[in-house]
């Protein structure tokens, strides 16, 4: 189904520099905000339900967006279910990865994976090209990946972490399609309040509505702030990619990952965070050239 929209010329943003202006302060704004609710769900206990939790509070806070911008409609529909079926894989693996690896190694594992795959799905499927310098950015980067996997961690914090990666970007490449289709911040929010609602009755079918529940009373403050700061940086990118190839946005996005390993040094004590944090400045220097040959 991607490829038929590979083929319209429409689908491509305009990448003139105020639009690439736009973008790149959108992907900015979103790396940070994505790290830190990241960074509070390593920290949560149960996090399946602390991810529930936050999608679903933040698409209900985002809810007033929603009747503003409007709702998806037509194609963006099919794109919005696609997204929230991926997702109901996603949460259960990144939640897997955070709970068998370090936060400074599985998260930019993670992020830093996906937007490489991202990346090179929006050139072979969404027509989105990259000129020569940018792939050498993108090698780069996977080489500082590849550096991340060699400080610490085990065969299954790798493969939960690249897994997180794979899902991340398909629901990236998904997801542009649907922004495309509609508008950014109304998908943002119909997606943010389908897939919380999704995870919850996922949770609830698995006998675990009582502990939902219980989470949502105590602790309903935090997932509220956790889950804006969600869907606030995931509708960033998506507006981001109404202005730019999403293998631009995608990967610029990603220089949350420098932040991951910062965050899990400083204020979950990891051992090899300061290790982690200079690989992951190689990531940053791939992402750096990506984003000069633009």
């Amino acid at each position: 189904m991607l490829r038929q929209y590979a083929a319209r010329r429409d689908d491509t943003p305009p990448t003139n520099a105020p639009a690439m202006l736009i973008a790149t302060i959108l992907a900015l704004g979103a790396a940070v905000l994505h790290a830190s609710w990241n960074l509070a769900l390593k920290q949560g206990g149960d996090r399946y339900i602390a991810a529930s939790l936050q999608f679903l509070f933040g698409g209900l806070l985002f809810l007033p967006v929603l009747l503003l911008a409007g709702p998806p409609r037509g194609e963006a529909l099919i794109w919005l279910a696609a997204s929230t079926a991926i997702h109901l894989g996603y949460v259960p693996a990144l939640t897997r990865a955070y709970h068998s690896g370090d936060f400074s190694m599985t998260y930019p594992l993670a992020r830093g994976s996906g937007a490489l795959i991202a990346a090179t799905g929006g050139a072979v499927l969404l027509g989105d090209t990259l000129p020569p310098v940018g792939v050498a950015g993108m090698l780069i980067a996977a080489v500082g990946l590849l550096a991340l996997m060699q400080l610490g961690g085990t065969r299954e914090a790798y493969a939960w972490a690249l897994a997180t990666g794979l899902l991340i970007a398909t629901y990236t490449l998904v997801d542009t399609q649907g922004s495309r289709a509609s508008n950014g911040l109304g998908y943002a929010a119909a997606q943010g309040v389908s897939v919380g609602v999704a995870l919850s009755l996922a949770g609830l079918a698995a006998g675990r509505g009582h502990a939902i529940r219980a989470a949502a009373k105590r602790s309903w403050k935090r997932y509220a702030a956790a889950g804006g700061a969600s869907v606030a940086a995931y509708g960033m990118v998506l507006v981001a990619v109404n202005h730019a190839p999403v293998g631009y946005v995608a990967v610029l996005r990603e220089t949350s990952v420098i932040l991951g390993p910062i965050g899990g040094w400083l204020f979950l004590r990891e051992g090899l965070g300061r290790h982690r944090a200079i690989a992951a400045v190689i990531v940053l220097v791939g992402i750096c050239v990506l984003i000069a040959a633009r």
